[in-house]
């Protein structure tokens, strides 16, 4: 079993292309097609605590019901987000790693690299939109 899980999209760009990062430093994750196995409740919760990161900035707004269910609006609590997120997996923005130096939601794709155990074995890394990455996450 692995010991890296990445929340995935296939679709994404930024998923893809961290996912790619992964199993260029030898690793192969467990990868959560998350719309199609969302977490439940509970793990969601740990998942957004684990990054440090307010309920609001792991909400994608692109490409969601976001603006329609009105998500801007301050009136809405934490616990009210996450049932939203539940309730409607897309607007879990992506890709969350776990690995056991921490938890990112790793846009852009290079900020899992700070949790990636062998991120010096990859190297340089080009993304799919041609940006090259080198090993410490900056530009090269």
């Amino acid at each position: 079993m692995s010991t890296i899980t990445i929340y995935h999209n296939p679709k994404c760009g930024t998923s893809r292309n961290t996912l790619a990062m992964i199993r260029a430093s030898g690793e192969e994750p467990e990868v959560i097609e998350y719309l199609k196995t969302p977490p439940g409740r509970d793990r969601l919760v740990e998942l957004v605590a684990a990054t440090g990161l307010s309920v609001r900035q792991v909400l994608r707004k692109k490409g969601t019901p976001y603006e329609e269910l009105g998500l801007d609006d301050p009136k809405w609590t934490d616990d009210e987000l996450i049932d939203f997120m539940v309730a409607h997996p897309i607007l879990m923005n992506r890709p969350i790693v776990v690995t056991p130096l921490g938890t990112v939601l790793s846009r852009p794709s290079e900020k899992v690299l700070d949790v990636l155990p062998n991120a010096d074995k990859i190297g340089i890394f080009t993304k799919e939109d041609g940006e090259v990455v080198g090993k410490s996450g900056q530009s090269a």
